[in-house]
């Protein structure tokens, strides 16, 4: 029974896990006694059970082994037809809005981008933010699996940057990617990682209720801060209760979005001796740029402060300090939180809305193999070593690298294939920007929306702007090409274009 389920595409696998989450906030509005929304969970999980047992049993007593392509494919489906079964309860729980709206807004759960319709805390019930901070937590488990049961075979999603074969195409080895079909290495993967993040997310629910935060409002934002999803069901930080402890608390647990050390054995982190963290260049950078732009962000705080003869202010000085450090990492991270601070900090300085600043840091990204979206560090760190040795060539046209061979090759081929995204990400911005220009969107809103789905930083339509987008007043076509937007930047263009592969087609 085991054999067969694990030999089922991923897709039918990831819609019985999400039709069971349903029962979650089933349970959750028996509890309090809203038994409208209880319904419309519970008789959805049902349905979707039943029609996946069909399903399964359609399929045959031994249904086919799921190749790489295939589970791809089924990546796909999952981010484009499953929320459509995703939207049924949250569709008929709230029974105040279209379907496509509801089909929007689990989109943006599932992968992780955390852009909503209902700028409004109060218009959804509690159940309803248990259910969309529950689809962008189980979204973001399923993008870190993923990653390395489907894409690290594959060498995509960042691992191309580190490995000497090409983009999308795996090579014959007898290790331990190729000796199990994709769906046992998916439940392994799987196996090994869910109980840690699990974990990791009780830990931070836990500590959240011990800062004075409320049991739905500390889980939320729990699996919110785990996935880098930004959903919350209070509106953000500054009605969150927990204060600055809380706030520490996030900005800890945004640190595993910096580095993806748990597959680094295969995707070129450095195996160098003494800690290994210390080493790796995705998280060294990370830490770079938080550091480097809050004290940028902090010095121009200060010279505001200093204008105004409001520089012999410590407090307001460390508050605005720590606003922009929660805010920077928030940010690069993906996340897109901001915190309470922040508003204080602007305030005390003068400074408007940096929303280029915001921009920059969610189009950065996190690192590979982890939830957190954007071009990832690891190109970042590509480009920029290719970029000094171009440089030194320019003073010593004869020099030889000093580099070990796996830093040599990062810097050549994978400088190459990281360029190589960038100008597919450009490209996909652009397009994505002329689609919505010529539906009627204004251009500053468009290019914060196309940067927000790309990065998959939904909350960038509010702390980019001066004035927050109203994502409810969008067209319905508008909505849709957000929507494949979030998917191709969850995703990846480099993930979508072996889809082409006639070799798929051809099975």
């Amino acid at each position: 029974m085991l054999a067969r389920a694990l030999n089922l595409p991923l897709i039918v696998q990831v819609s019985a896990v999400f039709a069971l989450a349903m029962l979650v906030p089933a349970l959750h509005a028996v509890t309090l006694e809203d038994y409208r929304v209880a319904r419309a969970f519970f008789f959805s999980a049902v349905l979707g059970l039943v029609a996946l047992t069909l399903i399964a049993l359609a399929m045959g007593a031994a249904p086919r082994q799921q190749s790489d392509l295939q589970s791809l494919a089924s990546l796909v489906l999952a981010y484009t037809v499953l929320p459509l079964f995703l939207a049924l309860p949250f569709y008929e729980g709230l029974a105040t809005t279209r379907f496509i709206n509801a089909y929007f807004e689990m989109v943006s759960s599932l992968t992780t981008t955390g852009a909503t319709l209902f700028d409004d805390p109060g218009r959804l019930s509690a159940s309803l933010h248990l259910w969309r901070g529950l689809v962008g937590w189980l979204g973001g488990l399923l993008i870190w699996i993923s990653a390395a049961a489907v894409l690290a075979p594959m060498n995509l999603g960042g691992f191309e940057v580190a490995t000497e074969r090409e983009p999308g195409q795996g090579k014959e080895r007898l290790d331990r990617f190729q000796r199990a079909s994709s769906g046992r290495r998916i439940a392994r993967i799987g196996g090994q990682l869910a109980p840690i993040y699990g974990a990791l997310t009780l830990v931070l629910w836990g500590a959240l209720m011990a800062t004075g935060g409320r049991p739905l409002v500390a889980a939320v934002h729990a699996m919110s801060i785990i996935s880098t999803s930004g959903i919350s069901p209070v509106g953000g930080m500054e009605n969150a209760q927990s204060g600055l402890a809380g706030e520490a608390l996030m900005f800890g647990f945004m640190l595993f979005a910096l580095s993806r050390l748990t597959f680094s054995a295969d995707t070129g982190a450095a195996a160098r001796r003494g800690p290994r963290l210390l080493h790796d260049p995705e998280f060294r950078l990370g830490i770079a740029l938080v550091l480097g732009v809050s004290v940028i962000l902090f010095a121009r705080h200060w010279l505001g402060a200093w204008e105004i003869d409001e520089a012999d202010n410590p407090a307001q000085a460390l508050r605005a300090l720590w606003g922009g450090v929660f805010t920077v990492l928030s940010f690069l991270s993906t996340t897109g939180f901001e915190s309470a601070s922040w508003v204080a900090a602007r305030n005390w300085s003068g400074l408007g809305t940096p929303g280029l600043v915001l921009m920059g840091l969610a189009i950065m990204g996190g690192g590979v193999a982890t939830t957190a979206g954007g071009i990832k560090l690891l190109r970042a760190h590509a480009l920029y070593l290719h970029s000094v040795r171009e440089l030194e060539r320019l003073v010593h046209p004869s020099s030889v690298g000093r580099t070990s061979g796996r830093s040599r090759r990062i810097r050549r081929e994978g400088a190459f294939v990281a360029w190589i995204f960038f100008m597919l990400f450009a490209i996909s911005l652009g397009l994505v920007m002329m689609i919505l220009g010529a539906l009627g969107v204004g251009f500053e809103d468009a290019l914060v929306l196309t940067i927000a789905a790309l990065s998959t930083t939904g909350p960038l339509t509010r702390a980019a702007t001066d004035t927050p987008i109203a994502l409810l007043q969008l067209g319905d076509w508008a909505k849709l090409v957000l929507g494949v937007a979030m998917v191709l930047g969850r995703l990846e263009t480099l993930a979508i274009i072996p889809l082409f592969n006639p070799r798929l087609w051809r099975d």
